[in-house]
């Protein structure tokens, strides 16, 4: 029994993009312990990565026609480990679990706010953003706002460094993670800046804004 719900968890985790959710999730944390305690920095995670998960199956689910396409058996809908009705459940169950642990965490009512922004930024991009020239929005929305939403939610304004610091490595970040699927992206139709680019314009845009990010950080800090 144990091992059947640890399997399916693993699978449910896959399918919320884990190494991401992990990354923002940890970054969250480690953002958080500037403003709260501990335990609150923790309670603040919790909230961000029940959003995270959202956003990651969201993307699984609206994405599994083109993934089931192109046979890309990692995928847990289409080796079908996960029924597509599932994973509906749980971005409900998801959703109203980012919204009470994000009011009843330090984020409040302002942090809350900012954090669906966040999760409806990213799911626009997963909906239809990612296939127009408008693809970055969503990363600088999404991830820019996160600085917004622990320090505003402490009483804070976050220093101009970090969150052009946190909007350059999203981008960057954007324009780097599509580089793996990128001929597969381009076969479908997912044109966004990063495919209209090319994939050698795209990584070197990725290093010039990672570059950037490191300037902004000894200038301006």
């Amino acid at each position: 029994m144990l091992n059947f719900a640890l399997a399916r968890g693993y699978v449910f985790l896959k399918a919320a993009h884990f190494g991401p959710t992990v990354m923002v999730t940890t970054i969250t944390f480690l953002l958080a312990l500037s403003q709260f305690s501990p335990i609150d920095a923790l309670r603040v995670a919790i909230a961000i990565f029940a959003g995270q998960l959202v956003v990651g199956w969201s993307n699984d689910l609206i994405d599994a026609p083109l993934d089931i396409a192109a046979q890309r058996e990692k995928k847990p809908i289409v080796s079908k480990e996960i029924d597509p009705e599932q994973l509906k459940k749980s971005i409900v169950f998801a959703l109203v679990a980012a919204l009470l642990l994000s009011l009843i965490s330090p984020l409040g009512i302002t942090g809350t706010l900012i954090h669906f922004l966040g999760i409806l930024s990213a799911t626009f991009y997963n909906l239809k953003l990612k296939s127009t020239i408008l693809s970055p929005l969503p990363y600088l929305v999404s991830f820019g706002s996160l600085p917004w939403a622990i320090y505003l939610s402490a009483g804070n304004h976050p220093p101009l460094w970090l969150y052009l610091d946190f909007m350059l490595i999203a981008v960057a970040f954007h324009f780097f993670n599509v580089l793996k699927d990128f001929q597969w992206d381009i076969n479908q139709g997912v044109l966004g800046i990063p495919q209209r680019l090319g994939k050698k314009a795209s990584l070197v845009i990725s290093i010039l804004l990672v570059i950037s990010a490191i300037l902004v950080l000894i200038f301006l800090h």
